[in-house]
C-alpha cells in the first residue's frame, strides 16, 4: 500500500520525537508511527505527520527483580532481532517470541504479536511499563502496578495494545527471564494424528504448533521444550573436538537445507509453479507435506523461535476458542475441496494462554491462532473471505496487523471498546492519533 504523508520525521531521542508529535498536532496534522512496516493493514497510514522510530533503539535499563524475572526497559524503535541480540549477551531472553523478529518492539506489541504455548501469553502480556508521547508532546509514564481504574493503568491497557491510539510509544519496559536453549523437534505427521491427540500435543509441550498442507491430510509438527542442563551440556559436547566440528559442519548444513532451501528456495519454486499452473497446487502440496524430513536439535530460545520467511505472501490469522479448532479446520477443508481453490501455502496452527489485556486476541479464552497464508502474485481474497466466514462463525478474532473486514460494531462483542473509546477521549481529545483504520475496528475516541 502507498500513502502521501504531509510529512515525515525519523527522531533521533525522545525529545526530538515529543516536539514532532506537539508541533504537528499544533498544526492541526494527524499523526502515525510505523516500526518496521510489517502490518498487512493499513494500521500507520497517514495525510499528515508520519514518524519514523528505527533511531530510538537499543536498550536503556535492565532491573533485576526478586522474583527471578528482569525488567528491560527498551526504546520502542528497536527491532525484536536486535534486542534479543542485545539480552543474549546480558543472559537473559525474551519469554516467548512470533516466528518473525523484523518488527520493531512497539510494532510487535501494538498489534498483537503473539508466539505458541499455551501456558503462554502474546508479547503485550510481557510489558510492564511503557513511556508514551500523547498528543500535545507531554511524556507520560504508566505501568501495570498502577490499581486498575485509575488513570495510570488505564493508559497502560490501551498504550501497551492499542494500534498506537493513546500516543506514540517512546519506551517499552519488558519482563525478561534467564537466558535458556530449546530442545526443537520437527516431525511430518498424519494430520489426524494431530487433531486425535490435540490436548496431549498442546497441553504437553510449552511450545507446540503446526503447519496443515492444504488438500493433504498431512502436517508438519514443532515442538520445542525447555532443555535442562544436561541436554545443553551434550549438544554442547557433540560439538567440540574434530568430530565434534564435523558434526557441527553439518548441521548447519541441514539447517541451511531445511531453512534456506527446502523452507524458501525450493517453496519458493513450488509457489512460482502455483502461480503459472494452478491446478498442479495439490501435487504440489503432496510433495511439499513430505518434502521436509524429522528434525531434532537444541538451541538458544530465540534461535529456535525465529524462522526465516522469504517467500512473499499475503495473511490473515484469527484467534479461535481453543475448543473450536478441529471444527473450524474441518470446515476450511470442506470448503477448499469443493471450490478447488489453488493453495500452494500451509495453513499455520499455534496455540495461546487466555490473558486479560484489553485488546488481546486471546483475552479470557484458551485461544487456537489460525493463519491462512497465500501466494504475493496470487489472488487471496475468495480463500480469504470463505476462511472469515468460518472463523467468525464461532467466535474468531482477527489479528489486528494481519489481512481481515471486520469492523468496531460486532468487535465490540470481543473487546471493551467503550472503555478504550473513553481512554482515547481524554488522552487524545482531538483524535490525533487516529486514522481510517483505527475508527474501523476500534471506533472514534469519545
Amino acid at each position: 500500500m502507498t500513502w502521501t504523508p504531509a510529512r515525515r520525521v525519523a527522531p533521533h531521542d525522545e525529545a526530538g520525537l515529543a516536539a514532532a508529535v506537539a508541533a504537528a498536532s499544533a498544526e492541526g496534522l494527524r499523526v502515525r508511527a510505523m516500526g518496521a512496516g510489517h502490518s498487512f493493514t493499513p494500521a500507520a497510514v497517514t495525510d499528515g505527520l508520519h514518524l519514523d522510530l528505527d533511531r530510538l533503539g537499543g536498550i536503556e535499563s535492565v532491573l533485576p527483580q526478586p522474583d527471578g524475572t528482569t525488567h528491560v526497559t527498551v526504546r520502542a524503535g528497536t527491532r525484536l532481532s536486535a534486542l534479543n541480540r542485545l539480552l543474549a549477551v546480558l543472559g537473559l531472553a525474551m519469554r516467548n517470541l512470533g516466528d518473525i523478529d523484523r518488527q520493531s518492539v512497539a510494532g510487535a506489541i501494538s498489534t498483537g504479536t503473539h508466539g505458541t504455548g499455551v501456558r503462554l501469553g502474546g508479547l503485550a502480556t510481557q510489558v510492564r511499563g511503557v513511556r508514551v508521547v500523547t498528543a500535545d508532546g507531554t511524556v507520560r509514564t504508566a505501568t501495570d502496578a498502577a490499581a486498575p481504574g485509575t488513570p495510570e493503568r488505564d493508559l497502560f491497557e490501551v498504550a501497551r495494545l492499542g494500534l498506537g491510539t493513546a500516543g506514540v510509544l517512546a519506551a517499552v519496559t519488558l519482563e525478561v527471564v534467564p537466558a535458556f536453549w530449546l530442545r526443537a523437534r520437527e516431525e511430518p505427521w498424519p494430520l489426524d494424528r494431530v487433531l486425535e491427540g490435540l490436548e496431549d500435543y498442546v497441553d504437553g509441550n510449552d511450545h507446540a504448533e503446526f503447519y496443515w498442507f492444504p488438500g493433504t491430510r498431512r502436517a508438519l509438527t514443532l515442538r520445542n521444550n525447555r532443555a535442562d542442563a544436561d541436554e545443553v551440556a551434550a549438544w554442547a559436547a557433540r560439538r567440540t573436538g574434530a568430530a565434534g566440528r564435523l558434526r557441527a559442519a553439518a548441521g548447519r548444513a541441514r539447517a541451511l537445507l531445511d531453512d534456506e532451501v527446502l523452507s524458501n528456495g525450493a517453496f519458493g519454486v513450488v509457489n512460482r509453479i502455483a502461480l503459472a499452473a494452478p491446478g498442479a497446487v495439490p501435487r504440489l502440496n503432496a510433495v511439499s507435506a513430505r518434502a521436509l524430513g524429522a528434525r531434532d536439535y537444541v538451541a538458544p530460545s530465540h534461535d529456535v523461535f525465529i524462522h526465516p520467511r522469504r517467500v512473499r505472501f499475503a495473511e490473515m490469522e484469527y484467534a479461535l476458542p481453543r475448543a473450536e479448532l478441529r471444527g473450524a479446520l474441518a470446515e476450511l477443508d470442506g470448503w477448499l475441496r469443493r471450490s478447488g481453490e489453488p493453495v500452494p501455502f500451509p495453513v499455520e496452527v499455534r496455540f495461546a494462554a487466555a490473558d486479560d489485556v484489553w485488546l488481546s486476541t486471546a483475552r479470557d479464552r484458551e485461544t487456537a491462532y489460525v493463519a491462512v497464508h497465500q501466494y504475493a502474485p496470487m489472488p487471496h481474497r475468495r480463500y480469504f473471505d470463505a476462511a472469515e466466514q468460518v472463523f467468525t462463525a464461532v467466535g474468531g478474532r482477527p489479528h489486528w496487523g494481519k489481512l481481515h473486514t471486520r469492523t468496531a460494531d460486532d468487535l465490540a462483542d470481543h473487546y471493551p471498546l467503550d472503555d478504550v473509546a473513553r481512554v482515547r477521549g481524554v488522552v487524545d481529545p482531538d483524535g490525533v492519533f487516529r486514522n481510517d483504520y483505527t475508527d474501523t475496528v476500534l471506533g472514534p475516541p469519545r
